[in-house]
């Protein structure tokens, strides 16, 4: 597979110092990629911070390993180590700062359309296919990849990345340093309709929806702009794919919501909290703070207190789903025990009319 990432030889001594970490080993040896541990040889770069997977360690070929603060490794290695706090974050910084392979294009590309009346900043990028409308707002370094939608009136902060084929509905407003992934669509309508004389007639949603910043939306998600008012997403929220963010709903600030997830309208969620794949969570509740819920649980009232964690449909507190699941496991045994008690119940019933 073609690496088009930026080439670079680092010394352990340059990430180290880069990454704020402490050098065990040889300070000189250089790596030019990063890799996973079993897939390493002598000029990769490595991480690791999961006992789980320490075996791995002894039998990688890299040449530099980062490592929790005062590991102690339990063989003989011949790689480098460089100590650090966080290893796996760490390793993310020099990804980002050397092999990122999203290099991002400035200048405006032919083929592109601006409006006279919208904003663009300096250092920006604007793709080929891409439409800015009128009195829109993009900001000083920007990225617009080609076939982006920018409608009527909205903005996109400083140094936001808009991937190919976003859409960005009119009025709606994206902080910086955000990053909306290829296909999502910002400020669809919500999903609001009167029932009148066994019809329903749509109700205009005429809001907007705000996505603060340092938030990060995978691809082919929906937020959908309020009936009035905001539907919002709160700073250093992380969205993964295919999630629909209904009306009027309100995410806390960092928040992660895994794949396939579901929110409808009017639902407050508080910040730091943790859903996983495919939750749905129905209408007009508030989530607490500190929250932490499994995956394919069904929210269907409000969670007051913060810092719990949740699971099932419909969603219960952990350690009371626990209780039922393992209840449910012996079920069979105690529709078979019920059932012999009936028969010696029956037994009893007859013996006890014989003796009369």
């Amino acid at each position: 597979m073609r690496n088009f990432a930026r080439l670079r030889v680092l010394t352990a001594e340059e990430i180290a110092r880069v990454t704020g970490g402490t050098v065990v080993g040889d300070a000189r040896v250089a790596i030019d990629r990063p890799s996973k541990l079993e897939d390493a040889i002598e000029n990769s770069l490595c991480f690791f911070s999961n006992p789980k997977y320490e075996h791995a360690l002894y039998e990688s070929a890299a040449g530099i390993v980062l490592v929790p603060t005062g590991f102690s490794p339990s063989r003989e290695l011949k790689c480098t180590l460089i100590e650090h706090d966080n290893p796996y974050y760490a390793f993310c910084i020099i990804l980002t700062r050397y092999f990122d392979p999203n290099i991002h294009k400035t200048g405006i590309e032919a083929g592109s359309y601006i409006s006279a009346s919208a904003q663009t900043g300096e250092g920006v990028y604007i793709g080929t296919g891409s439409y800015i409308d009128d009195e829109a707002i993009v900001e000083d370094g920007a990225v617009i990849y080609p076939q982006v939608f920018v409608g009527r009136g909205a903005k996109i902060g400083k140094d936001t990345i808009l991937y190919p084929g976003v859409k960005v509905y009119a009025g709606c407003i994206i902080g910086q340093s955000c990053i909306i992934h290829s296909g999502t669509v910002i400020g669809s309508d919500g999903f609001g309709f009167a029932p009148v004389a066994g019809r329903y007639v749509k109700i205009p949603q005429i809001g907007n929806v705000v996505i603060e910043d340092h938030v990060e939306i995978g691809s082919n998600c929906s937020i959908d702009r309020a009936t009035m008012g905001s539907t919002i997403i709160r700073t250093g929220t992380k969205l993964d794919n295919l999630i629909q963010v209904a009306h009027n709903v309100e995410i806390g600030a960092h928040t992660v919501i895994a794949a396939q997830a579901g929110i409808s309208g009017s639902t407050r969620i508080g910040a730091h909290n943790q859903i996983g794949g495919q939750v749905g969570i129905v209408g007009h509740i508030t989530i607490a703070d500190n929250t932490g819920i499994g995956a394919q649980a069904g929210v269907s009232k409000s969670i007051e207190h913060p810092g719990t964690q949740w699971i099932g449909s419909p969603a219960s507190p952990l350690k009371e789903q626990f209780r039922a699941w393992a209840a449910f496991k012996n079920l069979p045994n105690l529709v078979q025990e019920i059932q012999q008690l009936k028969k010696e119940l029956e037994l009893l019933k007859s013996e006890s009319t014989e003796r009369q």
